[in-house]
């Protein structure tokens, strides 16, 4: 048996408190994690207040993980104990349905999420399937580098499934915990980068992250005048907004791709993508290889996430700062 310290919700929207609890003999393909550190993501916040549904109390937090493997089960053969890895949304998957052979195993039906009816990283360890403990090369810093296991993958991943190219013009809605990084990464993408934000102070900031423009997401004069000008435009945020100007604003064949989680319907007329040959489309957290993917990109192009830290027994200080909307731009978790 191995004892967990942790801090956990008894209810909705309750404070964390120390929690243990004890861990059964460590399967096969299992490893436990002793955590370094673990980011604070809007969707442990919604986890925490149920806003989904679906969350199971005691509810431990945390699924932007770094740590270092402390034991694995004799099927893990790729790590080593001793070695620094992180885990993101995912904590294990079936491995042999078609969306798993296929290499799309964040696209598993039955993928086992690492809040979701377990407990997360807001402790000293962490058990999850050696498939999603992904190692960290030592490019990538590692307190920051928590973010990337789930903000950071979620901006990412567009890139990749959508084709996205140097020569494309793409445009980021939202400079905050997501929206950040992908100007970030579609700077060194090679992209001309537009940022979209109703925050004239972020302007600077959104320059030096890498926006070559900048436009103010409530003016709508200004939106009118971008008009078809975008082969992809990346929603990082979860409110409804002016979708007719996004939409007249790109290309053709344009995409609005949404990885802010809007909880009401977006309204858009048939004519306005059909002419010109325009979609709306999403996508969630990537597979393990692309995360492996993204690490090794921001590796080399030294891109990290911008952080506050505050100690893991500060956690409820932490969770008020990032609910009163102050986070500049993510926190994370120390286990000092």
């Amino acid at each position: 048996m191995t004892t967990v310290n942790a801090y956990a919700a008894s209810e909705a929207s309750s404070k964390l408190e120390p929690f243990t609890y004890e861990l059964d003999d460590l399967g096969a393909n299992q490893v436990d994690i002793k955590v370094e550190a673990c980011g604070i993501c809007h969707s442990d916040i919604s986890m925490l207040d149920n806003e989904w549904g679906m969350t199971e109390y005691p509810f431990v937090p945390g699924h932007e993980i770094v740590g270092i493997v402390e034991s694995k089960g004799d099927a893990v053969t790729h790590l080593e104990v001793g070695q620094r890895v992180g885990v993101g949304w995912h904590s294990g998957c079936c491995m042999h349905c078609t969306q798993c052979m296929k290499g799309d195993h964040n696209l598993c039906s039955t993928a086992e999420q690492t809040i979701v009816g377990r407990h997360g990283g807001f402790a000293d360890r962490v058990r999850v399937n050696g498939t999603w403990a992904i190692p960290i090369p030592d490019s990538v810093d590692p307190v920051s580098a928590g973010p990337l296991f789930c903000g950071g993958i979620t901006v990412f991943n567009p890139l990749v499934q959508l084709g996205i190219k140097p020569t494309d013009r793409v445009g980021v809605i939202g400079i905050g915990g997501l929206g950040h990084m992908a100007l970030m990464f579609l700077n060194k993408w090679g992209c001309e980068v537009t940022a979209f934000t109703s925050s004239d102070s972020k302007a600077e900031e959104a320059r030096k992250m890498g926006a070559h423009r900048i436009v103010n997401s409530r003016d709508d004069d200004a939106l009118e005048a971008e008009a078809g000008r975008f082969n992809l435009i990346l929603s990082t945020v979860n409110v409804s907004l002016n979708w007719d100007a996004y939409i007249n604003a790109l290309a053709p064949k344009g995409k609005l791709h949404n990885v802010g989680a809007v909880l009401e319907p977006i309204p858009v007329g048939a004519f306005s993508l059909i002419m010109a040959q325009r979609s709306i489309s999403g996508s969630p957290v990537g597979s393990a290889a692309t995360i492996a993917d993204m690490l090794e990109f921001s590796g080399r192009h030294q891109i990290q996430p911008i952080i506050e830290t505050f100690p893991m027994s500060k956690v409820n200080d932490a969770i008020e700062h990032l609910k009163a909307g102050n986070a500049r731009y993510r926190i994370v978790l120390t286990n000092n």
